[in-house]
């Protein structure tokens, strides 16, 4: 039993690094509605991923809510640098992992660890919630336009530079293209991590 918790210790740095390099795994107030649609997509994926495979392998429910907790905190961390540099304390939102790695957590215990019940209705519950409690996380900070143009990163690429007549089309379609990639996509793909897991 403490080899399978010193394990989930482990799942939990490896997963971190796994979701970071999933994509954007952090909001950023001058660009955070443009990234809103790469993010749902890459963290929900990747957090059903990484969660089934390693809640096989230990078969300890909680082993989801554990890695969105290191993920968390993690981010966390980064907003407070980005606050010591001096930028405001909205600059930098945490993105809201925890409550979708609790349904998939609960799914996995209620149907007795049933490892494709795990994956369909998990993955599917994690892939349309992790979007939608974004967006309300989102709609929280204050004025993001003005932070936008008022902060603006020394590290953002032209490419992603605001221009203020486009920004307002991001709040018109991310739910529902976030929420529905998601959902379509972290089955499959955590399915497949299932299946590999059984090689």
């Amino acid at each position: 039993r403490t080899t399978r918790y010193l394990f989930i210790v482990v799942v939990a740095v490896n997963s971190t690094l796994l979701t970071i390099n999933a994509g954007d795994y952090i909001f950023y107030t001058d660009w955070a509605w443009t990234s809103f649609v790469v993010f749902s997509i890459s963290q929900s994926t990747m957090l059903v991923v990484g969660a089934i495979y390693y809640m096989l392998f230990t078969g300890v429910p909680g082993t989801a809510t554990y890695y969105a907790t290191i993920m968390t905190i993690y981010t966390w961390v980064a907003k407070g640098a980005w606050f010591a540099l001096g930028y405001p304390y909205d600059f930098v939102v945490v993105p809201v992992w925890i409550p979708s790695a609790m349904l998939l957590d609960l799914s996995y215990w209620a149907t007795r660890r049933n490892k494709h019940a795990a994956i369909l209705i998990g993955g599917t519950l994690v892939g349309m919630s992790l979007p939608v409690f974004n967006m309300i996380n989102l709609l929280l900070v204050k004025d993001p336009l003005e932070m936008a143009f008022k902060y603006p990163r020394p590290t953002l690429p032209p490419y992603m530079t605001p221009i203020e007549p486009q920004v307002g089309k991001f709040y018109n379609s991310p739910v529902a293209l976030g929420a529905g990639a998601g959902a379509v996509l972290s089955v499959p793909i955590a399915a497949l991590g299932a299946k590999l897991n059984t090689w």
